[in-house]
């Protein structure tokens, strides 16, 4: 399945986002902060059964998004919001190992920075956490020799 686009589910309970903060492993780039945490079968499948579909605890993504008032005004924090939405979209739907909650922070730079920069960002550090799932494939599909 990997290239193809995977469902994304979205992480809406408070207690979803403490237990990836507290149990998972985070890195930090310019552009955000990227947190993850292997999903419980229990918590992915009552998940997906709210949404309507029938997807494995182990394909499922779930990715939850926050900005802090640190990053600015409503304006600022909706619109940083918005491209990490965008981000999860482009990026952790194709690329990212499934199974996984992922939760990503914006910081000041998010509204601003270039769209690839983000990109390059949320790339670099699902690498640095083991969790790019088509690092080779991706190289090797475009003609590139590794």
């Amino acid at each position: 399945m990997s290239g193809a686009r995977r469902a994304l589910l979205t992480l809406a309970r408070r207690a979803d986002f403490l237990r990836v903060a507290g149990r998972g492993t985070k890195w930090a780039t310019a552009g955000l902060i990227l947190q993850a945490c292997p999903n419980r079968a229990e918590e992915s499948a009552a998940g997906a059964g709210q949404s309507g579909a029938n997807v494995s605890a182990t394909e499922t993504i779930r990715v939850g998004y926050t900005a802090s008032k640190k990053v600015g005004g409503a304006v600022v924090r909706n619109r940083a919001r918005r491209r990490l939405k965008a981000l999860a979209r482009d990026v952790l739907a194709r690329e990212a190992a499934p199974g996984h909650d992922y939760v990503l922070i914006a910081r000041a730079e998010t509204a601003t920075r270039d769209y690839a920069d983000l990109q390059n960002d949320l790339r670099f550090a699902l690498k640095r956490l083991r969790l790019l799932e088509r690092a080779e494939a991706s190289v090797l599909s475009e003609g590139m020799r590794p």
